[in-house]
């Protein structure tokens, strides 16, 4: 296949493509005219439409919500969905998270793996097919997103005014193909609290984490104290017992107590370490529970803590397709005199978001902690296995990789595909890749990211063709 040699040829082109959309810093900002999503996500559309041009593809944007980018004619089209927005940084990285850095061969910078590199492998899979002239019989369409980490806002604009593809895949999560995805809802936490303390401390502010769907890698919180030397007995007893990545930064009597995690993306809490579970564990031994913070914290450590299912607050849901349901704390505040926790659930395929919540709700029941629900609920998806799309991406991932024994599999996370019918998820990591995205030194290697532009240019011949 003349396409397949082709794409060894671009492989300088691909790696500063790569580098250079990696360099817009594509989090969600304020939203100003024609720029919904704010001037990062609007810059990285820029760019992919720009590029896609200079491909040759016939290009189409969509009020800065989304775009497309052609190849071919037909009456059925073959889609590839791809996002361009990115999650915050975070901290800790050794090197710029926006400068597309090589290291080792490895490109480094936010996005690198979620989702920027795999666009560009899809995009120059096209330009290979393209430049080939390879016979297809199918359209194949290009679809870019900007706003797939904070609400899919783009995709809901997109589908309003233009029809879905006839089949599709995402290049957002793994390989081989990807037959079910959890259902995801984000919600708060709330309690009132004032903030008279408990006998010698008291609570003046409290935060972390930075987007619901990233198990948070730091939190703080400012403490009043009113005996020193008691306080730092209690710490310094708490680290010997635990050990935990907690440090105490003194100002007179004003305390700063911070914990340090470590990030992973939201679909697999356990992959991760939650600051604001250490946080939590160690403000339990400072904070009476008899206390309206302290009734908060005693809750947050019975019942959320390091328990990542939902099984000790009443939504511990597992079916034996998607397995079990996975809960993660992202973001803890204080403000207008409440305490507010926000947390990521995905729930199994056979579950849904009425039942998470009827089930918190009755955990919570005799506590004084709200729960208040989403504006959204993105429900499971589910294609069967026997499926064209799913046999026949399994066909090439099993011919470019040689993994014969690999199944379709289900994932926690969501992705594009449930954007409409008749979509899947295919790629981009391996099985037994460790999982960078959404955190710091987040990366995709050279060799990977030519391997999966490899395979997503068979994936599109052997759908379209």
């Amino acid at each position: 296949m003349e396409f397949l040699n082709l794409i060894e040829t671009y492989e300088d082109e691909i790696i500063r493509s790569t580098q250079e959309l990696i360099g817009i810093k594509s989090v969600e900002g304020l939203a100003v005219e024609s720029m919904p999503f704010g001037e990062g996500p609007y810059k990285a559309l820029k760019y992919a439409t720009n590029l896609a041009n200079k491909m040759g593809f016939k290009v189409k944007e969509f009020d800065g919500y989304a775009a497309h980018g052609d190849l071919g004619e037909g009456e059925e089209s073959v889609g590839i969905l791809v996002h361009l927005d990115v999650v915050p940084e975070g901290d800790g990285w050794d090197y710029d998270p926006y400068g597309g850095e090589i290291h080792d061969g490895r490109i480094y910078g936010r996005g690198a793996i979620d989702d920027k590199g795999p666009a560009i492998a899809a995009l120059y899979a096209m330009k290979a097919l393209k430049e080939s002239g390879v016979k297809l019989e199918k359209k194949i369409r290009i679809i870019f997103g900007t706003n797939e980490e904070t609400g899919w806002g783009c995709m809901k604009h997109y589908f309003h005014v233009e029809a879905p593809p006839t089949m599709a895949f995402t290049p957002d999560a793994d390989f081989p193909a990807i037959y079910g995805e959890k259902g995801i809802i984000i919600f708060n936490l709330e309690m009132d609290i004032d903030i008279k303390g408990s006998g010698n401390i008291r609570l003046i502010d409290i935060k972390g984490g930075s987007a619901p769907n990233m198990v948070p890698d730091y939190c703080e919180a400012k403490v009043e104290v009113g005996n020193p030397q008691e306080f730092k007995n209690i710490y310094n007893d708490f680290i010997d017992r635990y050990g935990y990545p907690i440090d105490i930064d003194w100002n007179d009597a004003l305390v700063t107590i911070s914990a340090k995690g470590v990030s992973s993306h939201g679909s697999t809490p356990e992959k991760g370490k939650n600051a604001i579970s250490y946080l939590m564990k160690f403000l339990g031994e400072i904070f009476d529970k008899d206390t309206c913070f302290g009734e908060f914290v005693e809750i947050y450590n019975e019942r959320i803590g390091f328990f990542h299912h939902g099984e000790k607050i009443g939504c511990g849901f597992k079916d034996d397709i998607s397995g079990k349901l996975n809960f993660n704390p992202g973001i803890i505040e204080m403000k207008d005199g409440k305490i507010r926790l926000t947390v990521n659930v995905r729930y199994p395929i056979h579950s849904s978001a009425s039942q998470v919540y009827e089930g918190i709700r009755d955990n919570l029941k005799d506590t004084n902690i709200r729960l208040i629900e989403g504006k959204s609920d993105q429900r499971p998806l589910y294609v069967s296995k026997d499926n064209f799309l799913v046999k026949k991406l399994m066909d090439v991932y099993r011919d470019e990789t040689g993994d014969k024994s690999s199944e379709p599999i289900t994932i926690g996370g969501g992705t594009y595909a449930r954007a409409m019918d008749n979509a899947v998820a295919f790629g981009p990591m391996f099985p037994g890749q460790p999982d960078v995205a959404h955190q710091k030194n987040e990366y995709i290697s050279i060799e990977h990211l030519m391997k999966i532009t490899r395979i997503y240019a068979r994936a599109l011949y052997e759908l379209a063709k």
